[in-house]
């Protein structure tokens, strides 16, 4: 799946991660989220190993999201733009829709944490609802991931995982 978007005044190409993107996605993910490992609902995924759609802009990648299908369902495991508000996240999360419906995957779904207002703004604004709270599950994703801190944007204490989804038409 190609998209091109504008960026600035420089279009974006959204394109499938391929092995040659192993190092920057590593990178990217230590800088971003501590490490390549993120945590979800108990599970500790090495997401630079996901499959996934970067976004480039003149040869150089400006976004990334990774995922993974299991059970008929599809999990957004990271989603990171180098610039917000240019229609990269929506190009990169519509990437993966069209995946997951190919997949026949009934929802798309993930989680983010209590204390990440932009991410709970940008998900609803694209459909997204809020499907589940899950109480405190930071305590057990520290057993994971111990780089994982106490206090998080807005210096709000990190404690409880919120789950989002987009439920997906039948695929005939």
């Amino acid at each position: 799946m190609t998209s091109d978007r504008k960026l600035s005044s420089q279009p974006f190409v959204i394109r499938p991660l391929t092995g040659d993107d192993h190092d920057w996605v590593a990178r990217l993910l230590t800088r971003r989220w501590g490490s390549p490992q993120v945590v979800s609902r108990g599970r500790l995924h090495q997401a630079d190993r996901l499959p996934g759609f970067c976004a480039v802009q003149a040869g150089t990648p400006r976004g990334l999201i990774t995922y993974h299908i299991t059970g008929g369902e599809c999990e957004i495991v990271t989603l990171d733009s180098v610039q917000e508000g240019e229609g990269i996240g929506t190009a990169l999360i519509e990437a993966v829709e069209a995946a997951a419906r190919q997949a026949r995957c009934r929802r798309l779904w993930l989680i983010t944490t209590n204390d990440n207002l932009n991410a709970l703004r940008f998900y609803q604004k694209r459909g997204f609802v809020l499907a589940a709270l899950h109480r405190d599950a930071l305590t057990a994703s520290r057993r994971l991931k111990p780089q994982i801190p106490l206090v998080g944007q807005h210096g709000i204490p990190l404690r409880d995982e919120l789950e989002l989804e987009l439920l997906l038409e039948e695929v005939s």
